[in-house]
């Protein structure tokens, strides 16, 4: 029997969400050059990225999650001791919740490929571990290594072929991937070692990556930005991917729609040329 093929990152991708600055007051018409006038093409530099005229995504063969299977874990005692964690943990388990069957999910549809047709997914639960928990900082290696250990001890569910991980830290933790830092450089990212497919969620203790609504707010948001792309493009640069302007969420990064009860980001569409 054959084996499956294994895929791998693409080494710059894109899979962050960038601090939030203010907009610029640029025209439809400028904003096929909006990312040049605005910086480099380096997802890392901390800069606002935006649409351009002509970004497109195309299917570049990898893996989709067309049923996520959402587990969350929140990482760190102060969850458990702190009052207020309780109801914020309350409020991101109703998120997952309610997205993974809301029309979100709906308008993905259009990124379904052949029998990999994009439907509901579901939240399978969290959990707080404290175990292991990080101390002033965690690189992406100590997270996946964290993961795994806990998957073998059948802490967390199962890894499967639509099982994606979401893992929250505790406030006055930062998170270093790919050498930028998280509330420096970016709000959150998704990643994959091997089949395992992941998102880690900073807490957002500075201006850019609260963009002025609540800690609440602006965790749905993000979330939301790394769900749609973990689902489209859940190996980075090898799903759902336009090499110019990077994922679904990056194209739309830090415009905001509400969902029912819930604050989400606004994702690429293909197929209306804008963010919807």
């Amino acid at each position: 029997m054959a084996k499956p093929k294994t895929w791998t990152a693409h080494r710059d991708a894109v899979r962050i969400v960038p601090l939030h600055y203010p907009k610029p007051g640029y025209s439809i018409d400028q904003l096929a050059t909006a990312q040049s006038v605005a910086g480099s093409n380096d997802p890392y530099d901390g800069k606002l990225h935006f649409a351009t005229a002509n970004a497109h995504l195309s299917y570049r063969g990898g893996p989709l999650l067309t049923r996520p299977q959402v587990q969350v874990v929140y990482w760190g005692g102060t969850w458990q001791s702190s009052a207020s964690a309780q109801s914020l943990m309350h409020g991101l388990d109703q998120f997952f919740r309610d997205i993974l069957v809301s029309p979100l999910m709906d308008q993905l549809a259009e990124y379904s490929v052949g029998a990999k047709r994009m439907g509901h997914g579901k939240f399978i639960g969290s959990l707080v571990r404290s175990d292991h928990a990080p101390q002033g900082s965690v690189t992406d290696s100590a997270v996946r290594s964290q993961l795994q250990r806990w998957i073998k001890a059948a802490a967390l569910a199962k890894t499967g072929a639509q099982t994606l991980y979401f893992i929250f830290l505790e406030p006055g933790i930062i998170s270093i991937m790919g050498g930028s830092r998280s509330c420096q450089n970016y709000c959150g990212y998704h990643n994959a070692a091997g089949r395992m497919y992941y998102a880690l969620m900073p807490y957002p203790s500075c201006a850019g990556c609260l963009g002025g609504m609540s800690v609440l707010d602006a965790l749905t948001a993000t979330s939301s930005h790394e769900l749609c792309e973990a689902i489209t493009d859940p190996v980075p640069g090898t799903g759902w991917y336009d090499d110019n302007n990077g994922e679904i969420g990056d194209i739309c990064a830090w415009q905001f729609r509400k969902l029912g009860a819930h604050t989400v980001q606004l994702e690429w569409s293909n197929a209306q040329r804008r963010c919807v």
